[in-house]
């Protein structure tokens, strides 16, 4: 059974920082791609930030270029998502997903979710 538990979030003021976790579980991680996405209150689910199977490979979402980093740690199953400079916007439920095809920004082709952590950004 595959599990994708997430992890970090929290309540931060506008310009903090937050670093979110997701520790996979019953999948080979090395051989997925995986993706953070975020949902806010009334909006679509939409893509952050993806890493390739090795770490080679990461794309980003503009909305978050420059901010945040995504990085994985194969040894120990969990890929990472770094926040900094956060802003009153950046305020979802993030997701993190896995998918066993190469890396990609649709949400589509993401094999398995993780339940999500709130991220509350206060201005």
């Amino acid at each position: 059974q595959v599990q994708l538990i997430e992890s970090g979030g929290g309540l931060v003021q506008a310009g903090g920082s937050l670093r979110l976790s997701c520790a996979a579980s019953g999948l080979t991680f090395s051989s997925y791609a995986m993706g953070w996405f975020r949902q806010a209150p009334g909006k679509e689910r939409e893509f952050v930030a993806a890493i390739s199977w090795t770490g080679g490979m990461k794309y980003y979402a503009d909305s978050v270029k420059g901010r945040f980093t995504i990085s994985r740690d194969n040894t120990k199953n969990t890929v990472y998502l770094q926040m900094n400079s956060l802003k009153p916007e950046d305020m979802a439920v993030y997701y993190c997903a896995a998918d066993r095809g190469p890396i990609d920004r649709n949400s589509l082709e993401y094999d398995y979710w993780g339940q999500g952590t709130q991220v509350t950004v206060s201005s």
